[in-house]
């Protein structure tokens, strides 16, 4: 087996680098995986500009990975050498802190994350915690199954973890990368759906993706248009803009849930009113277990729900991180290795 591998790391702030890394084995709950295809999430940017709290340098950025194990470390039994894997956000829990005793792994106080406290993605090969691990479907190929295990089970678990019914108006912030997903998940979940973006131009694709309804934030009032539908059970909020999702408060139906689910930069303003007079409330969901990544997949092969994908090769990574951070993707990255070339 060859001793090193092509790794894209972040070697200071901005800065990322293609270097030659050495193969080392994996510790004890451990896998190696053999790299096929790695998406490219916003959230990487906070590796990149080296803002994640606690992060340390150098550092491989990437939480969308999906290759198959060519090593186990001692302990581990479940995995098989050759078998296709993924992990995502969450990659493994410390099982100690006090979310995790009272079974809120995702929210652990020391959680594992690619990209962040581990080497991630952006390389050949990675090393992950076996715990981490969710096990790729055959129907799936490598590079359409990666941005599923971040913005699939990020849209997918807030809206199968609302408390909604089949029938329910359900409408979505955002025709991206998360949105674009958010659309499909909704509709195929059997809900009344409502795709919310800017621009005629999005008319088309959001309703081929699904939606029952486009409302046009340049010309329409969103909120206006959802009460005069009777009110939205709940809002997934995907696009990154504080100013955008405030005022959608006053769509909510009595009760109804805005779930936010990008993360702005600017802050969220709100006005009360709706949300005493009405129970409306508003909160945020943060991605899942890798056994609901698995759930993510399988209902994604059921019901033929794929994301819109580009793909670079490894190399690339730089031109392919600031492709997504211009808002040029359509609508998510993925880094594919020559592992994955076929894949």
């Amino acid at each position: 087996m060859k001793g090193t591998y092509k790794a894209v790391e972040v070697s200071a702030p901005g800065v990322l680098r293609l270097v030659e890394r050495p193969v080392s084995e994996p510790a004890a709950g451990q896998v190696r995986i053999r790299v096929e295809a790695c998406g490219v999430c916003h959230t990487d940017a906070s590796t990149i500009t080296g803002t994640y709290p606690g992060l340390q340098l150098p550092r491989v950025p990437g939480h969308e990975v999906v290759g198959r194990i060519e090593a186990l470390g001692s302990g581990v039994s479940r995995w098989k050498i050759g078998q296709r894997v993924g992990v995502g956000f969450f990659g493994g829990e410390d099982g100690t802190c006090e979310p995790c005793r009272r079974g809120d792994m995702v929210n652990c106080l020391n959680a594992v994350v690619p990209g962040v406290t581990m080497d991630g993605g952006y390389a050949e090969v990675m090393i992950a915690e076996a715990r981490g691990l969710a096990a790729i479907p055959d129907e799936l190929g490598s590079a359409e199954a990666a941005p599923l295990l971040c913005a699939g089970i990020t849209t997918y678990n807030a809206l199968r973890n609302a408390g909604l019914r089949g029938g329910d108006l359900v409408a979505v912030q955002g025709i991206g990368g998360l949105g674009h997903l958010g659309v499909q998940f909704a509709r195929h979940m059997g809900f009344h759906t409502v795709a919310i973006g800017r621009g005629r131009d999005k008319e088309k694709l959001a309703k081929e993706l699904g939606a029952h309804v486009y409302v046009d934030t340049a010309t329409e009032d969103a909120a206006a248009v959802l009460q005069r539908m009777g009110g939205a059970r709940a809002i997934l909020a995907t696009a990154p803009s504080g100013n955008g999702m405030g005022p959608l408060v006053s769509g909510l139906a009595t009760r109804g849930k805005l779930i936010v689910v990008g993360v702005p930069l600017d802050p969220i303003q709100l006005s009360a009113f709706p949300l005493v007079f009405g129970g409306r409330v508003i909160y945020g969901s943060l991605t899942g277990t890798p056994v609901d990544n698995e759930d993510t997949l399988a209902f994604s092969v059921l019901e033929n729900i794929r994301p819109m994908i580009e793909t670079f090769p490894l190399e690339q990574a730089p031109d392919a991180y600031a492709r997504m951070m211009e808002g040029k993707a359509r609508f998510r990255i993925v880094l594919v290795t020559k592992n994955g070339a076929a894949a």
